[in-house]
């Protein structure tokens, strides 16, 4: 796949959960992030130019006070994952206000090399 995205992506060491609120459902972790766009290893795949809203559980972020990030996204792209019960979707942003942008600069630049697991899925 051709390379064409703008921002560099940062791979995330630390497990994310991503919901998908319309299906009020886990879709999956966040495996990496930039600013206009994830990706979500889950599951299940998912076709190409669906368009959903998700929303990011929040690690603890210095001066972020929120907890969780809501955002609409297409899904640009999805295929299988290194492991075979798993897919990787490629998810671009609708919308980011000039607030979501701030938590999600502050999730790349803090949340890069931690490495915890979650103590339990958190319910949409």
């Amino acid at each position: 796949m051709q390379e064409r995205r703008k921002d560099q992506r940062k791979n995330l060491m630390a497990y994310t959960q991503v919901f998908d609120l319309s299906a009020g459902s886990l879709l999956g972790y966040l495996g990496d992030l930039h600013l206009s766009g994830a990706m979500v290893i889950g599951e299940k795949a998912m076709a190409e130019d669906t368009e959903i809203t998700i929303a990011i559980e929040l690690p603890d972020l210095p001066n972020i006070s929120i907890t969780r990030l809501t955002l609409p996204v297409r899904a640009a792209w999805c295929e299988p994952d290194i492991s075979p019960a798993f897919f990787n979707i490629g998810f671009e942003f609708k919308e980011v206000t000039p607030a979501q942008r701030k938590v999600i600069e502050a999730i790349m630049k803090d949340y890069e090399f931690r490495r915890t697991a979650p103590a339990k899925t958190i319910k949409p």
